[in-house]
Parts: C-alpha cells; sequence; structure tokens
C-alpha cells in the first residue's frame, strides 16, 4: 500500500474529503487500517449520507477524532443500507 492509499469499505470507497482528513493524521491513518473492512464502510457510509455540508464536515471530523479515541464503528447509528 503506498502512503496516498487508503483502504476501503465493503462496498463504500473513501470521499477526497474524509481520506485528506485521515491523511491529516498518522494515528488516524493506523487506527483506519487497524478497523475491519465493515467498519470502514460504516464510517463512510456515516459520513457520506448526511443531509447538509456542515453535518458533514462535522462527521469528517469526529471520524478522525472518534478513531483516534478508540471508537471503531459510528456511535448509535442504525448502520449502512447498502451492504
Amino acid at each position: 500500500m503506498s502512503p496516498k492509499s487508503l483502504s476501503s469499505g465493503t462496498v463504500h470507497t473513501i470521499p477526497a474529503d474524509l481520506h485528506k482528513a485521515l491523511m491529516a493524521s498518522p494515528k488516524a491513518i493506523a487506527k483506519w487500517e487497524d478497523i475491519t473492512p465493515l467498519a470502514r464502510n460504516e464510517w463512510i457510509c456515516w459520513t457520506i449520507t448526511t443531509k447538509k455540508i456542515e453535518t458533514r464536515k462535522a462527521h469528517v471530523k469526529r471520524v478522525v477524532s472518534e478513531l483516534i479515541n478508540g471508537m471503531r464503528r459510528p456511535c448509535c447509528w442504525a448502520g449502512c443500507p447498502h451492504r
């Protein structure tokens, strides 16, 4: 894997804004690569299914911070309906 690539989810690929945010933090990259493809898929879907730009930006920031803090999946979310 090259330094510019990150593993994707089972259904979803990483959107550019999330990719950029993850790549800015070596800790977030390590945590991202440590979770399962299904867990990565949940984070991606949780981020891309928002309706407002402001919410999406907040979700992108939360993915990074929550991964660093040890969360492996989004909290209190029903899960990806696309799988």
